[in-house]
């Protein structure tokens, strides 16, 4: 075996992993993040985990990525670390699956079916249909099934460049020798572990032991334990990914490495105990490609079935390992986990945006319910925890913008992406909401130390219009919530009736100074929260006209609402009327 030889075989390698990339990805993508979706909402069945973790992991064909997925999911609160344990397992049985597709390879006989199924036959014209439809066809479906077969034909042409390397190694004395030096078990499990760390895959160092059968060294009694090995190996992307996150997903790195680890120990000692009581006469017998795809797969699944209905002994073993530490009291808010894990799973990082969205309005909504009542009381102790409320609003703007821009630059589909733009608008205006209602916070001060005092009336008139902005800002947050363009309509009517409140008390209250029934002071304050009120309805305004505008696929914002105001929609009119009733000063 020559130096190109070693140069084909990195080559076959790189196009093998490359395949197996743009294949899984695209199978994702085809899924619109189906699959995170159903991990998201896993209910607590350990079994159904499983099932879940294979489906997930034969679509992606990675059981690396899977465990990166729900370490996320884990550190950003998602699911708990308990329901991860069947999605671990799970996973460990679907990465089996490339390897049994690789043993097509070994696939005989003359019948043209047969010869049909033989990967060099069906991996060219996988690729050459994956090639016209990823040229001539412009819709996102068809492109990305496209380099599905792209993907497939590019894999298999990765394996055969490996064998082809790989077959010269028949003759060389020193592979033979090579593996009988790895016929101790420890040195196999140890080199299948390195192996497979170094690449962070265990599909891909299966495949390289299966290209390996083509030079006949490749014997049962020395492959098992490095196949044993490559599972261990593979934690290592889970244990990498755990890096800086919390407990409960450094337990969920900790039980994938407890997983294969158990059994490895479990498959060593009864293979070799029944080795030494019956003997195995296959134990010295040359393995083909489809040998060690079985095994493979039967260690997972036998492993599987053992450690899943012990599962509580693994959370055990895992909590052990990565004990609970003495928390610092949590401060009253506690700003959502934005884990850059979940890049891997768009949709789902999409989902934990949008719940730290969610959280932004909701302080928010606190920020305007309360501003007024601090304004007047000088509650110091509310003063506090409002200016705690507005520090969170400015780092989650900063944070979720970031994570925004981040998760924008994966690879989405077109409602992704839609949602993804308008995530980030929201997150400016929920931002701005808490910056008007701080700015009335703030002249508590002023009040105290100047004894501004508001008369009567207009404090019921500051009430009434905090009613109202209470109410848009309740419409605005649930129409966002659920995503509802038919909520959204109601914000609307309502944004306008505060902008004539706001009009006709600026109007009563220039009155109430020139007849000198006010002190200048009071006033300015009166008019200033009015200015900060109206802003606000005006970003909920803003939240609203782009549900819609997504609800109608009308980009243009402005022209939706200048449409509304033209007062020919009747429900609209029957709002309006409703809402100047209801909040009538």
């Amino acid at each position: 075996m020559t130096i190109f030889n070693v140069f084909t075989l990195l080559g076959g390698l790189a196009l093998f992993l490359y395949g197996m990339s743009v294949m899984g990805g695209s199978l994702e993508k085809l899924a619109s993040g189906k699959t995170e979706k159903l991990i998201a909402r896993l209910t607590s069945s350990p079994w159904r985990g499983a099932l879940l973790g294979l489906a997930v992991t034969a679509l992606i064909q990675s059981s690396s990525a899977t465990t990166v997925i729900v370490v996320g999911l884990v550190n950003s609160g998602l699911i708990k670390f308990t329901q991860a344990i069947g999605i671990i397992m799970g996973a460990n049985v679907g990465t089996t699956v490339t390897g049994q597709i690789l043993r097509l390879g070994d696939i005989s006989g003359d019948a043209l079916w047969l010869k049909m199924l033989k990967p060099t036959t069906l991996a060219p014209l996988a690729a050459i249909v994956g090639a016209v439809l990823v040229m001539f066809r412009s819709d996102s479906k068809s492109k990305n099934i496209g380099q599905i077969l792209l993907g497939f034909g590019i894999l298999f042409t990765g394996m055969f460049t490996m064998e082809d390397a790989v077959r010269p190694l028949r003759t060389e004395p020193w592979f033979a020798n090579l593996f009988m030096t790895l016929t101790n078990p420890f040195l196999g499990v140890l080199a299948g572990t390195l192996v497979t760390a170094v690449i962070q895959s265990s599909s891909a160092s299966v495949g390289i032991l299966q290209a390996l059968t083509a030079t006949g060294a490749i014997r049962w009694g020395n492959a098992i334990p490095i196949i044993l090995g490559q599972n261990i190996g593979t934690c290592i992307t889970a244990i990498i990914a755990s890096a800086g996150t919390t407990r409960a997903a450094k337990r969920v790195a900790a039980a994938h490495l407890l997983f294969n680890i158990i059994g490895t120990a479990v498959f060593l000692a009864a293979l070799y105990a029944i080795k030494a009581i019956f003997g195995m006469p296959f134990w010295n017998d040359v393995m083909n490609m489809g040998d060690v795809a079985n095994f493979h797969t039967l260690f997972n699944v036998v492993t599987t079935l053992i450690l899943l209905p012990l599962n509580k002994l693994l959370i055990y073993f895992a909590t052990k390992l990565v004990p609970d530490k003495v928390e610092e009291p949590h401060p009253e808010l506690i700003p959502v986990v934005l884990d850059t894990r979940l890049y891997a799973a768009p949709s789902t990082a999409i989902a934990q945006a949008r719940n730290a969205v969610a959280q932004m309005a909701e302080i928010a909504y606190i920020q305007a319910s309360e501003c007024l009542n601090i304004m007047i009381t000088n509650d110091q102790a509310a003063i506090a925890l409002s200016l705690q409320r507005e520090n969170t609003l400015d780092k989650l703007e900063v944070a979720v913008s970031s994570y925004l821009v981040g998760i924008a630059k994966q690879s989405l589909a077109e409602k992704d992406s839609g949602e993804v733009a308008s995530l980030l608008a929201f997150v400016s205006d929920f931002e701005r909401i808490g910056d008007y209602a701080q700015n009335i916070v703030d002249r508590a001060g002023e009040i105290y130390d100047k004894k501004i005092v508001f008369s009567d009336t207009a404090k019921q008139e500051l009430a009434t219009l905090e009613r109202a902005t209470r109410k848009v800002l309740m419409l605005t947050i649930s129409a966002m919530k659920d995503n509802n363009a038919e909520t959204a309509y109601q914000v609307e009517p309502l944004e306008e009736t505060i902008d004539d409140i706001c009009d006709r008390l600026r109007t009563r209250h220039v009155d109430r100074l020139t007849r000198g029934e006010c002190r200048i002071e009071s006033g300015i304050v009166f008019l200033e929260a009015l200015i900060n009120y109206e802003r606000i309805s005006d970003h909920c305004s803003n939240v609203a006209a782009k549900l819609i505008s997504s609800a109608t696929k009308d980009p243009d914002t402005h022209a939706i609402i200048e449409k509304l105001h033209e007062g020919a929609d009747q429900d609209y009119s029957q709002l309006i009327a409703s809402y100047r009733e209801e909040y009538a000063v």
